[in-house]
């Protein structure tokens, strides 16, 4: 069975056009994951692997779509070799089912590493010169004393906490912080 896995960073972004691509290639099964590739804990990811059976080959858009470091992608490789699952990555037209494409895989897999980490750096460096420049401040503080009054109305119930979320002006994440911390 050809099993598709898809990738994007946030649950804002779109996966449509890899999901295009699963179906181009004959995916029979796709999984999509809306998350950082940063680490391997991924729902979808996690039940691909439990689900994907010998004989099974997986598929992606792009090896950064699976992994983002060579030791997260090499561990992963091990898991699907172990089961006897191929790997095809289509952008960097890598095949797992030859020798010289499990080779390229780990080639491809530490240059993307070093993309990664290149970029990492450059954004570190620009906002160092934009601190120095004053053009860059960070992200501005919560007004906690602001909040508190609509805290107290979703506490009495009469806000939803996407209603308090949004006349708060905070994401959910930090909406749920605050709600911890009192």
């Amino acid at each position: 069975m050809l099993i598709g896995y898809v990738r994007v960073s946030t649950a804002e972004q779109n996966a449509a056009r890899q999901e295009v691509l699963m179906q181009e290639l004959g995916a029979e099964k796709v999984f999509v994951d809306k998350a950082s590739g940063k680490n391997v804990n991924r729902p979808q990811l996690n039940e691909m692997l439990a689900f994907a059976r010998q004989g099974d080959t997986i598929v992606v858009e792009s090896i950064s779509r699976f992994a983002r470091n060579t030791k997260d992608l090499l561990e992963l490789m091990e898991k699907l070799t172990a089961k006897g699952v191929g790997f095809i990555s289509k952008k960097e037209a890598i095949d797992t089912g030859t020798p010289t494409g499990k080779f390229m895989l780990t080639v491809f897999a530490a240059v993307a590493e070093l993309e990664r980490e290149y970029i990492l750096q450059r954004q570190r460096e620009g906002i160092a010169v934009a601190k120095q420049a004053g053009k860059y401040k960070g992200r501005k503080p919560i007004d906690r004393a602001g909040l508190q009054p609509v805290l107290e109305e979703y506490h009495k119930g009469l806000l939803t906490a996407t209603q308090a979320m949004r006349k708060m002006g905070v994401s959910r994440s930090t909406f749920y912080r605050l709600l911890a911390a009192g």
